[in-house]
């Protein structure tokens, strides 16, 4: 049996400690029911749990989620658009976001698939300074994919 300020009262019946809570208008709350024997703590029950909760809002507020970004290419992008893509890639990677990178084939562009994997190398480069890739460039169906990640873990 624990007392508010954190004193033993040693051990006792349930209905004696069920007593002395009652007494001091707390709650008694079993801390460990599987010891032998269960320890229970005299405390304010609603106080405890607007506590627990507070805390662990505060924990969810410092956790930082990471989003995958999606950037799409096509087989023949032109410089200026390439360019606009790397720059909105390198924002995702510098918000610590990982990033996708994906190339949709159509039509007889599916005969030239080392056409994609080109500018997928030049892509890699051009963020080589923010990022690292985390899956190579891989063909699956009509589309060409690979996942881009910060670097340093930002």
């Amino acid at each position: 049996m624990i007392d508010t300020d954190g004193s033993q009262l040693g051990i006792m019946s349930a209905r004696d400690a069920y007593k002395i809570a009652l007494e001091k208008n707390l709650d008694l709350v079993k801390i460990a029911p599987q010891a032998t024997p269960p320890v229970c703590r005299i405390i304010d029950y609603g106080k405890y749990r607007f506590e627990q909760s507070k805390r662990e809002k505060e924990a969810r507020k410092n956790q930082k989620t990471i989003d995958i970004k999606e950037i799409r290419l096509s087989l023949n992008i032109d410089v200026n658009d390439f360019n606009t893509k790397v720059k909105q890639a390198i924002k995702f990677l510098e918000g610590g976001d990982k990033v996708k990178v994906s190339i949709r084939f159509r039509g007889r562009e599916m005969a030239h698939p080392e056409l994609g994997t080109t500018i997928m190398q030049r892509f890699t480069e051009s963020v080589a300074g923010y990022g690292t890739v985390e899956k190579q460039p891989k063909l699956e169906g009509r589309s060409m994919t690979m996942f881009v990640t910060a670097k340093n873990g930002k």
